[in-house]
Order: structure tokens, then C-alpha cells, then sequence
């Protein structure tokens, strides 16, 4: 993504946060602002630039006016000036991916590369597009993969890849440490270089004739991010040798007492994870350079938080049938999703929530109250549940999940979040029904399809939901799960199972053939584990929604889809966004619409007990 393309994405992201913006009690000030944005995307940064003026002698602190003055003036270099301009807009809506993302543009102008990566995290985890593409740009991430490509299929060493400072240059690459640290990458050229560093690395750290020490911020990033997939990128035999030799070197000198090298460490972590190491746990105890040390809070100190949590989550229900202790245990041994960083969700009335959700404000009566009863049913590793406690931060939260292992890292994460609304429980929703409590809005996505009754769980699940109350399914489509079928369909007929090796093995078959998915979860190890192995999978279609509608009584309000998505919905049917004929129509045209799951709202009858 050059200049020119991430100018267009700021201006995006800008108009975004206008159309957010809260009125300010002045009539005009929307309307100047819409004109100052329009004026900076056609490049007239004079004309956006008195607009904005204009506005902050009236509401000094209004902050999509003060995000696109300190994005102008990032992008005339005068950082100094955009950090000061950007601080003030973060102070006032600390949500503004583009105030995050020209703020780490500014940092990292500066040479203050810490910052830049602490905003180029927020900036991604608050939607950023085309962090990948991004990254590929710098000049230092551009020559490796230039090199790489020229030399395939030969490994190169180190130096060979990364140039002789190579090191230190990735460790000034801010995007790249903050993506590596934050979130899956989805890009396989990327994960080609990623992969072919961490071979190098590995190569090097074998070699007693490399000596010196290694700036550590590119190497531990690496580490962070192979924690985060779950050690989904291929190894090699040679690799796996040399890997054996490392540990047992590490192993050797943290049983004589002595602190194993930084490098060694940084390089082991991006085979397995720390924590599996004889008498890891003394490791973090000892001072260490600060991205090693980060290293080792997420690979040591947090699974070790999360096994001290694991024996206290209280248990709701008996786990029963056999098919749910099957999926149970698919999900203790790969917790999903395993995510980093959950932006600060803005507390919102349900109303306003449910059209930000749907695109338009569903005509039924709802819940007006701040201090509901919400019930997460599959949870998972607590995003969800996390997220809603902080929309919501009146209600009180309870959130449920078969999986123990799951259960603890959404615990942890909570904690970190610093929330008190939430409460765990392990439970098996199919045996809810006696638990004795109620709820005005209850969340279940993508869980009921992974029940071996899931018509019995959503009847199960309607019978804890007061009259008038919310809930929220996410199910799969048979239409939208058409790659994921033929995929599993190959892996069955290769033969893999659900093992780690057999997942990359796979993997990198589809890889060599051209049929990679286009889906985050084949970036992770977990997540190719649901997309191909899950132990119980059932998949539906619109009738299906209508046949459930129509025989508990509910209305349908709608479904959460992307922007683009609604447009096209609107021009061949209009407003008839509750009219599942047309939605049944749309998707047969677009069957791709739903590939992620149908996700839609419903609501129960007020007459209905």
C-alpha cells in the first residue's frame, strides 16, 4: 500500500469517524466538518485546514476535527505538530484507528519506535486495513522478500537475508514488531519471509563461530507471533534436529543454575513455547532486555496465571453427552480463537447498538434499562463476553463455555481488561435449562453448531430469555461453508487427522496447490482445527432461520453484515431487512455473503412465557 493508497484508507477511516461523531450542539458543525473532510480527500489541505479551525474556536475538543488536522499534518511532515493534534483527538475518542495509525506514522518519523508500535497495535486491533500489504512496503521487509524470491528454493543464511545490520532494521520496522505482537498474520508471502527468518535464526544460533549479541525486538516479535498461531508455519526435519539441540543447551544451563543466552531463548519460543521447558517457571525472575522480557510474560507468566485459574472457574451444569465432551476436548487442547488485543468497546444504549449492528433501527420495542441480565453462551477465550461487558458496563455478565482451558485465558484476559461485570462458569448448554435464572439479552455465536442437538439447545437457550428479551446466533451456512467442506473433504481423503503435524502438513499442501483459504482461521493451528476437524459441525440454511422463527414465536431483526454487503442487499430488495424470502433470494445470488456464519438478531415475543 503505497502513500497515495494510504491516504484513501485515512480518508476511510476519517469519514468512518465522522459518521460516528456524537452531535456537539451546534447545527453546523457536521456539516463544516463534511466539508473539511472532502476538501482533505481531494487534496485541498489549505481549505480542510481552515474548516477544521473553524470548528475547534467552537468545540475545541471535537475529535474527528482534531484527527484530520494532526493526520495533515503527519503527512506534511511535521510530526511534532501531529503528535500534539493527535494526543488531543485520543484523549477525546480513544477509539480513532486513523488518529492511532498517523500517531505511530508520526512516533516512527521520530525515532520513537516503542510508541509507534504501542499505536500501531491499538490502530490494529481497531480495524486497520491491509496491515500486511503495509508492512510489505517498508523498504527493509521489501528488499528480504526481494532477495528470498530470487533465491527460492535455496535457504538463505541470515546476513543473506536480512543484509548485515538486517536485525536492527526489522527491529525499527514498527508495523511490522506491532503486527507480529498483536494478531495472526494472514499473508502468505509474509509468512513466507517470517518462516524463512526463523530458519535462519535457528541456523545461526547453531553456529558457535556466529558470536556477538543480536538487537532482540525482531526475534521476539517473531517468537510472540508463532505463540499466538500456535506454531502453524512448517518445520523441516533439519530444523526439528537443530531445535532438540537448542533445548537441551537451554535445558542444560538452567539446571546449572545459569541464565540461557537471550538469543537462545527468542529462537526456542518460535518453535514451542517456553512454558514447556524444565523450570521455566525461574526464568522471568531474572532480569532480562525488554522484549525478551515481554517474551516471557506471554509464554511463561500468562499460562502459568491461566493453570492457577483453571481449578477455580466454578462448574453450572454437568458436561453430558458424549459428542459435547468431544468438543470439549478439541478445545482444552486448542483454545479459540487466541487473541491479544481487544480495543476498549464504547458503552452504548441497546437501541444504538442495534442499529450500529444491523444498519438501521428495528421497529420492535427494546429494552431500554442499563443494568441487563446478559448471558454468552460459548464464550470461548472471551472476546465476546469481554466486549459486551464493556458495552454494556451496568449489566451483569455471565458468560459459559464447555471448555475449561478456554475458560482460563478469558479470565486472565478479563482481569487484564479490568472489569468486575463478568462472572465464568463452565456449563454444557444443553443441560441449562435448571439453572434457575434468566436474561433480558442472551449471545451465542458460533456455538449452537457445534451441538449435537442444536435445535434443542436454541429451545433450551429461549426458555432463560425473558418476553421481550435479545438474543444473538451465530450460526454456519451450508452455502458460505462450501470451501470449508471441499477442504475438509481433502484433508479427509489425504488422510490427516486433527494433530498438530498433520494440520501443517495440510496446510502446506493447500499452500503448494494454489488453494489456500481465505479465511483468518487458516493462519492458525486452532483455527484450521475448526475449520477441518471439528468434532460436531451442523450447518443451516435461511429456511432453516425462518422454520425456527416460525416455531418459537420469534421476530427476526435482523442480520450483522459489512457495509458493502448491505448496499448490494438494498439495491435488489430495498429496506426489507427483516424479510427472510429476500435474504433466502440474496444469498442463493451471493452465496459468499454469509462464509463467516450468519449472524443475526432475534427477539422474543413479549406474550411468549
Amino acid at each position: 500500500m503505497n502513500r497515495m493508497a494510504r491516504g484513501r484508507l485515512h480518508g476511510d477511516l476519517l469519514a468512518r469517524s465522522h459518521a460516528l461523531a456524537r452531535p456537539h450542539g451546534h447545527a453546523d458543525i457536521e456539516a463544516t466538518a463534511a466539508a473539511a473532510l472532502a476538501a482533505r480527500r481531494a487534496g485541498d489541505f489549505a481549505t480542510a485546514r481552515n474548516l477544521c479551525r473553524s470548528i475547534l474556536d467552537r468545540d475545541p475538543d471535537h475529535a474527528p476535527t482534531l484527527a484530520l488536522m494532526g493526520e495533515m499534518a503527519q503527512r506534511e511532515g511535521r510530526n511534532q505538530r501531529a503528535v500534539k493534534l493527535l494526543r488531543r483527538a485520543l484523549a477525546a475518542d480513544p477509539r480513532n484507528a486513523m488518529a492511532h495509525d498517523s500517531l505511530a506514522l508520526a512516533f516512527e518519523a521520530l525515532g520513537r519506535h516503542a510508541e509507534a508500535e504501542a499505536h500501531y497495535a491499538q490502530a490494529i486491533a481497531l480495524g486497520l486495513a491491509g496491515a500486511e500489504a503495509l508492512v510489505k512496503e517498508g523498504e527493509a521487509v521489501a528488499a528480504a522478500l526481494a532477495r528470498l524470491a530470487s533465491a527460492w528454493p535455496r535457504q538463505l543464511l541470515l546476513d543473506e537475508l536480512l543484509g548485515p545490520d538486517g536485525l536492527a532494521r526489522m527491529a525499527e520496522q514498527a508495523l511490522l514488531i506491532a503486527l507480529l505482537q498483536t494478531r495472526l498474520v494472514c499473508d502468505l508471502e509474509l509468512e513466507r519471509f517470517l518462516t524463512a527468518a526463523r530458519a535462519a535464526m535457528l541456523r545461526a544460533t547453531a553456529d558457535v563461530s556466529c558470536s556477538g549479541s543480536w538487537d532482540l525486538r525482531f526475534p521476539c516479535a517473531l517468537a510472540q507471533q508463532c505463540f499466538i498461531n500456535e506454531y502453524v508455519f512448517p518445520q523441516h526435519e533439519e530444523e526439528r534436529g537443530l531445535v532438540r539441540r537448542l533445548r537441551d543447551r537451554m535445558a542444560a544451563a538452567i539446571s546449572a543454575g545459569e541464565a540461557p543466552q537471550p538469543r537462545d531463548l527468542a529462537v526456542a519460543a518460535m518453535y514451542a513455547p517456553l512454558h514447556e521447558l524444565a523450570n521455566a517457571a525461574a526464568l522471568p525472575t531474572r532480569p532480562w532486555p525488554r522484549p525478551l522480557s515481554r517474551l516471557l510474560t506471554q509464554q511463561i507468566v500468562e499460562p502459568t496465571e491461566e493453570a492457577d485459574v483453571r481449578s477455580s472457574i466454578p462448574v453450572l451444569t454437568p458436561l453430558g453427552h458424549e459428542l459435547s465432551l468431544k468438543v470439549q476436548r478439541q478445545y482444552d487442547e486448542n483454545p479459540y480463537p487466541r487473541w491479544t488485543t481487544l480495543p476498549q468497546a464504547a458503552p452504548m444504549a441497546v437501541a444504538d447498538y442495534l442499529q450500529e449492528k444491523l444498519g438501521y433501527q428495528p421497529a420492535a420495542p427494546l429494552p431500554c434499562v442499563d443494568d441487563l441480565d446478559i448471558l454468552v453462551a460459548g464464550c470461548g477465550t472471551g472476546a465476546h463476553s469481554i466486549e459486551t461487558a464493556q458495552r454494556f458496563p451496568r449489566a451483569r455478565v455471565l458468560a459459559i463455555d464447555i471448555s475449561r482451558e478456554s475458560l482460563a485465558y478469558a479470565v486472565r484476559k478479563t482481569r487484564e481488561a479490568g472489569l468486575a461485570n463478568v462472572e465464568y462458569a463452565q456449563g454444557d448448554i444443553l443441560k441449562l435449562e435448571g439453572v434457575g435464572r434468566t436474561f433480558d439479552m442472551i449471545e451465542t455465536v458460533g456455538v449452537l453448531h457445534h451441538l449435537p442437538e442444536p435445535a434443542e439447545g436454541w429451545r433450551i437457550l429461549l426458555s432463560l430469555l425473558r418476553p421481550g428479551g435479545l438474543m444473538l446466533v451465530g450460526i454456519f451456512s451450508a452455502l458460505g461453508r462450501r470451501p470449508v467442506n471441499a477442504a475438509r473433504a481433502f484433508a479427509r481423503d489425504r488422510g490427516y487427522g486433527p494433530t498438530p503435524d498433520d494440520i501443517r502438513a495440510c496446510r502446506q499442501e493447500l499452500i503448494l496447490r494454489g488453494q489456500a483459504m481465505a479465511s483468518a482461521d487458516f493462519y492458525s493451528l486452532s483455527g484450521c482445527r475448526a475449520l477441518w476437524f471439528n468434532a460436531v459441525e451442523h450447518q443451516f440454511s435461511i429456511h432453516d432461520i425462518k422454520a425456527c422463527m416460525q416455531a418459537h414465536g420469534l421476530r427476526f431483526l435482523g442480520f450483522e453484515l459489512a457495509p458493502q454487503a448491505r448496499a448490494r442487499f438494498e439495491r435488489r430488495h430495498g429496506a426489507r431487512w427483516t424479510d427472510l424470502e429476500c435474504w433466502q433470494a440474496f444469498e442463493q445470488d451471493e452465496p459468499w455473503t454469509f462464509a463467516a456464519s450468519y449472524l443475526f438478531w432475534v427477539q422474543k415475543g413479549a406474550d411468549l412465557a
